[in-house]
């Protein structure tokens, strides 16, 4: 039925007299008042609602439409039988959103979310949708795409009334300080709404984490009402907290259970962890309206008050409320219950000896956490972790409690989120190192180099660093007062983030020198003024000139100037510049509670300020900490966040030189190889979640071996485990592909020089330059090499007969080209090149006619594999004569491209520790020489079908468990 019908019968229900034509509505929501915006807020809001929605109730009226797509827009405006004219204004206005949602990875499981009669209480979600908007301004989209996150969650837990007891169990990955916060807030609203009625939170390992945690939740989805519960407001714990006295703790306008709804008590407080006593023994007895049915019956759920906690993972605690669910045992069996296990890789799972590592409360607290589970058959396990490699995927011990089964859910990237990519250029093809300017280079924008044999002598990067906080403070004053873009309270917190060890020890140390380089600084003094101005002059202006996104920028020193005083009197003008966050009382000083007053402060810390805990307003941060492992060094990362209003002014300062015992650490590398892999692994699960004919490609039982096959040196912890599902196949039509895992004996790398040796002997001697230029880049990526076009089985062969050091790695890719060579018969021939330095240095003999062809100097960076390879510059024409890009129109190029054909770039590499070998008339032993080769399968080879990946089950009676003993 039209819209417009629907509002004709409304307004004559009502007795109002309207022009219900869509010329009048068109014309309404185009007039420039108050009114006009308001209905086009309500129109956003219910388009945006639309284009995404993913729900079971969706279904029913998308006529099959995709969400995110002009197709869904389309069958929306289908239903609302909108006009041409119509449906082009609201295009226009409110445009179709079609960035990718979250990447789910799940079991087939029973929709229950919107299926028959409606029930549950829509309270908590749509109250808390609304704070986001009206009290958080949050845009409506954002809000959308929070909640379409969250559902996708909540429809697969169990149905909360449900006759049938099932857990649930998942995990979300998200970013580092990305809103994942916001997510489980979301998640928990929307399962009390659907029927949950205990909800628990383990809100990390630390009461600073845990506090923040509780707040967060009371503030956001508790609220007012159901924090006072009738006391006044000088009795709250939040009496005294500056959003609770600002009115910005989240209202009901009454206690729910009185308006039609259910109250949240709380078990926990912001100060108070969970403690054993009898009233919260009581507490946990929730009442049933019929006695005579169990609680998860509607009729009981519905009036039934939900029970919220947040609760330390700590042993003593978790073993107090162990003690008190088994004094209820009774009532365990009916109660729908949320467990939100946040930074579920830290402490939840067993993953470390504890003999060998000191800490015994992993295995205790996993021990307790296993207890919960089995007392409440009715929980539904949530894990959130800002590592797509958490050790929840692989830890052989957990496979029986906490390990993912049902589903694992890749968050997208928000937008305005500063994260590892921003610090990093990672897509040299848009500009190649000599060409990269503050302008177009993450790195020379935002990354300073500490050279650690100079910072042990006189501090030189860490003066720098501190006087870049000054800077940015006296620019965060100067916007304050001079940009009327700056809402209020823009810039309440200002941070700097010294972070160079874990021990105690060394923090009074690093204390003391920070304390000495204050006093010495002279900001207010004719030289230090010198000092900042050179430093503002050769970085900050530079690049807030080209990356201030909008904000004002001083022109010059003298405009910032003035600023200067304030910026070092908010800093120390209590004489006390400087904050340690480290449980040592005898040299922690200051408080760290972003919620109650505003800092602008250095804090200096260890493992306190490296996990889950948001440090607000940070700015600089000087980091020189060593890691022993990538989610440990990713968590470390409290420079990533949403950085509105300054995302200019963010500096990292990092050591490029740090040693650890006999070795030497480039930590910005570290990060950029743990980024690299991370966003390789999301692009890899994404591909694997779209469904074929219906059901999932990939399960969570068979995410183990993906992890441990791109990242081969994450391996199960125990060698009487192994993985119950092997990885068969992976198709990659049109993919650039590199294998790493080559082997290190000189015999093995002989043989591999000697099966490409005839291949290479067939290649012209002259070189071809084949070139692409992509239209939004005004820059053209070459690459001489010599090339020639040779059989797809002649190469077949070659690949089959290669050795590795692993194997498994390239056992997959090998699969497909079989299948595609020999049994579907999409591949005619590859073309072989053969990238050549154009300055004909670097020049090796191989094969028996004396032929010299370019050789590459590439490492072992996770020795014994190799980091990338090929030149990115390289890459971009070959992708284009294997049909992944269009043609740009270079004749060189495009003489090579046929459909069924594949591309293979050979790179002869000579290891550092080889180079010495290599003779001056360009003979080595091809016992020193690694034949590494990327390779392109034509884009339309997709297999006899359009699956991914292919799996088969070691035990096929198991086949739902990811790990089985041997």
């Amino acid at each position: 039925m039209p819209l417009s019908t629907i509002v004709a019968f409304h307004a004559d229900v009502h007795g109002i007299t309207v022009d219900s034509s869509e010329a009048a509505f068109r014309d309404a929501i185009t007039r420039e008042t108050e009114e006009s915006l308001a209905l086009l807020k309500l129109w956003r809001r219910h388009l945006t609602y639309w284009d995404r929605a993913t729900d079971a109730s969706a279904r029913s009226w998308c006529s099959g439409s995709e969400a995110r797509t002009e197709g869904r827009r389309t069958a929306v405006f289908d239903r609302l039988g909108l006009e041409a004219a119509t449906r082009k204004l609201l295009d226009d206005a409110i445009p179709v959103t079609t960035e990718a949602g979250p990447v789910v990875i799940s079991q087939e499981y029973t929709p229950w979310r919107g299926i028959g009669t409606p029930r549950g209480v829509d309270w908590y979600w749509p109250a808390y949708e609304r704070y986001l908007r009206e009290v958080k301004g949050w845009p409506v989209e954002t809000v959308a795409d929070l909640g379409d996150a969250a559902e996708r969650v909540v429809e697969r837990l169990a149905d909360p009334t449900s006759a049938e007891a099932y857990q649930s169990k998942g995990l979300v990955v998200g970013y580092v300080q990305s809103g994942k916060t916001a997510n489980f807030t979301g998640v928990i609203a929307k399962a009390v709404d659907a029927g949950y009625r205990l909800v628990i939170v383990l809100g990390g390992t630390l009461n600073l984490l845990r506090g923040q945690t509780q707040r967060r939740l009371d503030m956001e989805l508790v609220g007012r009402e159901n924090i006072l519960r009738g006391t006044v407001e000088t009795e709250s714990d939040y009496a005294d907290d500056r959003d609770w006295l600002r009115d910005r703790f989240i209202k009901h306008s009454g206690l729910p259970s009185e308006l039609g709804a259910f109250d949240i008590e709380r078990l926990t407080t912001r100060e108070n962890d969970y403690k054993s006593l009898a009233q919260g023994i009581r507490a946990l007895e929730i009442e049933k309206r019929e006695k005579s049915l169990p609680l998860h019956d509607p009729r009981n759920l519905d009036h039934a008050a939900a029970r919220l906690m947040v609760v330390k993972k700590n042993k003593t605690v978790l073993a107090k409320l162990v003690k008190d669910l088994k004094k209820i045992s009774g009532l365990l069996g009916e109660i729908p219950t949320l467990i939100i296990d946040d930074e579920s890789d830290e402490a939840s799972v067993n993953t470390v000896n504890p003999r060998r590592s000191g800490n015994a409360e992993r295995t205790a607290i996993n021990e307790k956490l296993s207890e919960l589970l089995s007392l409440l058959p009715r929980a539904q396990y949530v894990g959130y972790t800002a590592t797509p490699f958490a050790n929840v995927f692989i830890d052989p011990s957990d496979t029986a409690d906490i390990f993912p089964k049902d589903f694992l859910i890749s968050l997208s990237r928000p937008k305005g989120y500063m994260g590892v990519q921003d610090f990093h250029d990672l897509d040299p093809l848009l500009v190649p190192e000599d060409e990269r300017i503050v302008a177009n280079s993450n790195e020379l924008a935002y990354v300073r180099s500490i050279d650690a044999s100079e910072e042990e002598d006189d501090d030189l990067s860490l003066r720098r660093a501190m006087d870049m906080f000054v800077l940015t403070a006296a620019v965060k004053i100067f916007r304050e007062i001079e940009d009327p873009l700056v809402p209020p309270e823009t810039y309440r917190h200002h941070t700097m983030l010294v972070h160079e060890s874990r021990l105690t020890a060394d923090h009074r140390e690093l204390k003391g020198r920070i304390l000495k380089l204050w006093d010495e600084s002279g900001y207010t003094s004719a030289a230090g003024h010198a000092r900042l101005r050179e430093l503002f002059e050769s970085d900050l202006l530079p690049v807030s000139r080209e990356r201030a996104g909008g904000y004002a920028v001083p022109e010059s020193f003298e405009k910032l100037a003035p600023y200067i005083g304030a910026a070092t009197a908010r800093i120390g003008g209590d004489l006390n510049p400087v904050i340690v966050v480290n449980g040592d009382k005898d040299i922690e000083s200051g408080e760290v509670d972003f919620e109650r007053r505003s800092i602008w402060k250095i804090l200096l810390g260890g493992q306190k300020l490296s996990r889950g805990f948001t440090v607000e307003g940070l700015t600089v941060s000087y980091y020189r900490r060593r890691a022993g492992n990538a989610s440990t060094m990713m968590q470390m990362g409290r420079w990533f966040g949403f950085r509105e209003g300054y995302r200019d002014l963010i500096r990292l300062w990092i050591g490029r030189n740090e040693t650890a015992g006999s070795k030497e650490l480039d930590l910005y590398e570290g990060f950029e190889a743990i980024c690299r892999d991370e966003e390789s692994f999301r692009a890899q699960l994404a591909q694997y979640s779209v469904l074929v004919d219906g059901r999932p490609q990939v399960t969570p039982a068979q995410v183990p071996p993906l992890v441990s096959q791109h990242l081969p040196w994450l391996k199960p912890t125990s060698p009487n485990k192994m993985y119950n599902a092997r990885l068969v196949e992976v198709r990659s039509p049109g993919e650039w592909q590199e294998p790493t895992a080559y082997p290190t004996q000189p015999t093995a790398l002989r043989h591999n020089v000697g099966l490409w040796t005839p291949i290479l002997g067939q290649l012209p001697t002259a070189p071809a330059t084949f070139t692409y230029e992509f239209d939004d880049v005004a820059r053209r990526h070459r690459v001489e090499a010599l090339a020639g076009a040779v059989s797809a089985d002649a190469v077949l062969s070659v690949l089959s007969a290669l050795k590795w050091h692993s194997g498994e790695q390239f056992a997959p890719h090998l699969a497909y080209l079989e299948e595609i060579t020999k049994h579907s018969g999409q591949i005619d021939d590859w073309l072989v090149v053969a990238p050549q330095h154009t300055a004909r240095r670097q020049q090796i003999i191989l094969g028996d006619s004396a032929r010299s062809f370019s050789w590459f100097g590439v490492e072992r960076r996770r020795d014994p594999l190799f980091g990338a390879i090929s030149n990115p510059r390289h890459r971009a024409a070959l992708l284009r004569i294997a049909g992944a890009l269009p043609s740009c129109g270079d004749a060189v190029t495009e003489q090579y491209v046929t459909e069924r054909r594949g591309v293979i770039a050979l790179y002869p590499i000579v290891e550092k520790r080889n180079a010495d070998a290599i003779t001056p008339d360009g003979h080595i032993d091809p016992g020193k020489v690694v034949m590494a080769f990327a390779f392109v399968a034509p884009s339309a080879a997709r297999g006899r079908s359009n699956q991914v990946v292919r799996f088969t089950t070691i035990d096929s009676s198991r086949e739902n468990e990811a790990i089985i003993s041997q």
